[in-house]
C-alpha cells in the first residue's frame, strides 16, 4: 500500500478516480464526493488544494481531496467497495489528517455508521449536519406572490455575473462555503452541461436597478436514472428578508421544474437553519437523508 500526493491529477488519474467514485455511488446509493470536489477533479484544484491517491499494489483503492479554508482545511475521501474492510480507510484518513496538519473538517455523505465510527476512532467529533429534503412535483403548488416593486427575470450570463456574486456574498455572509464563491466558481458551473439560464431566476428592483434575490435550479440527468430537479440555491438580500421573497422564489423555481416534466425535486439545507426548514416543510418537502461534517481541531 502507498499514498501518492498530487496538487493536480493527470487525465489517467482523474479517470481512475471518477471510476472509483461511480463504483462507490453504486454500492452506497449516495455520491461520496460533493459537487465542489468533483469540479476540482475535472478541472484541477484551486490554490492549496491537494489530492491523495491510495494504491493497493497497482490498483487505485482510495481517494481523498483537501481544500484550504479560513476555518482550517476541509476534505472528503472514498475507498473503493472492493477494498473495504481491510483498514485502508483508516490509513487514508490518517494520511489526509497528517497532510492537513492535524486539523481537518471532513464530510461524510449519507451519514453511514461506518464513517461515524472511523471518524470517532481518529478523534473527530460531529460538527454540522446538512439535510437532503425531497418533494414530489405532482402535488399542487401555491401561486408566486412577489413583494411590491419586485419582478422576476432570467439570469444573463456575463452581464449579471458581478452583481450576482455581490448579492450571493451578502445573502450568505455567514455561510462557510456558499458566501465565498468567486468568479471562477460561477464560471465553472456555467460551463457544466446542466446549466440553463432559463432556470436561474433573479428577483430585481428597478429603482435603483439591482438584484435582491435569486433561485438557481438544477436538473440531475444521470444515465440509467430518472431526472431529478434541485433547488440548487436560493438567496435573498438581507435587506429584503422577512417579506416572503424567499418563498416566492422557491415556488417560481418549483413551477419551472414541474413544467420541465420532472416528477421530483430535492434540496440541501443546514440542520441549524430552522427558518429555511420551516419554509421547505410548509411547501411539502420532507427529510430524506443527511450529510455530516466531522471536525478535528
Amino acid at each position: 500500500m502507498r499514498v501518492d500526493l498530487r496538487e493536480r491529477l493527470d487525465e489517467t488519474e482523474a479517470a481512475a478516480v471518477t471510476a472509483l467514485v461511480e463504483a462507490a455511488t453504486r454500492a452506497d446509493a449516495v455520491r461520496p464526493l460533493n459537487e465542489h470536489a468533483m469540479l476540482h477533479l475535472r478541472h484541477g484544484g484551486g490554490p492549496g488544494a491537494r489530492a491523495l491517491l491510495l494504491y493497493d499494489g497497482a490498483a487505485l483503492a482510495g481517494f481523498a481531496h483537501i481544500d484550504p479554508g479560513d476555518d482550517g482545511p476541509s476534505g472528503e475521501l472514498v475507498v473503493h467497495p472492493d477494498f473495504r474492510g481491510r483498514g485502508l480507510g483508516r490509513s487514508l484518513l490518517q494520511a489526509t489528517l497528517d497532510e492537513a496538519g492535524g486539523r481537518l473538517s471532513l464530510w461524510a455523505h449519507g451519514d453511514h455508521p461506518a464513517a461515524g465510527r472511523l471518524a470517532s476512532a481518529l478523534g473527530f467529533t460531529r460538527a454540522r449536519s446538512l439535510w437532503r429534503m425531497r418533494r414530489p412535483l405532482a402535488e399542487p403548488l401555491p401561486p408566486v406572490r412577489l413583494p411590491a416593486g419586485v419582478r422576476l427575470r432570467a439570469f444573463r450570463p456575463g452581464a449579471d455575473d458581478e452583481a450576482w456574486l455581490k448579492l450571493n456574498a451578502r445573502a450568505f455572509a455567514h455561510h462557510p462555503e456558499q458566501g465565498a464563491w468567486t468568479a471562477d466558481d460561477l464560471r465553472l458551473r456555467q460551463e457544466e452541461p446542466w446549466f440553463e439560464p432559463a432556470g436561474f431566476f433573479l428577483a430585481v428592483r428597478d429603482d435603483p436597478p439591482r438584484p435582491v434575490g435569486f433561485h438557481w435550479t438544477k436538473i440531475h440527468a444521470e444515465e440509467g436514472h430518472e431526472p431529478v430537479g434541485e433547488v440548487y440555491v436560493v438567496g435573498v438580500d438581507p435587506a429584503e428578508q422577512g417579506g416572503g421573497l424567499g418563498k416566492a422564489l422557491t415556488i417560481a423555481g418549483l413551477t419551472y421544474l414541474r413544467a420541465r416534466g420532472l416528477a421530483e425535486v430535492m434540496l440541501y439545507v443546514d440542520e441549524d437553519n430552522p427558518a429555511a426548514i420551516g419554509v421547505y416543510t410548509a411547501l411539502g418537502f420532507t427529510r430524506w437523508d443527511v450529510d455530516v461534517m466531522y471536525r478535528r481541531r
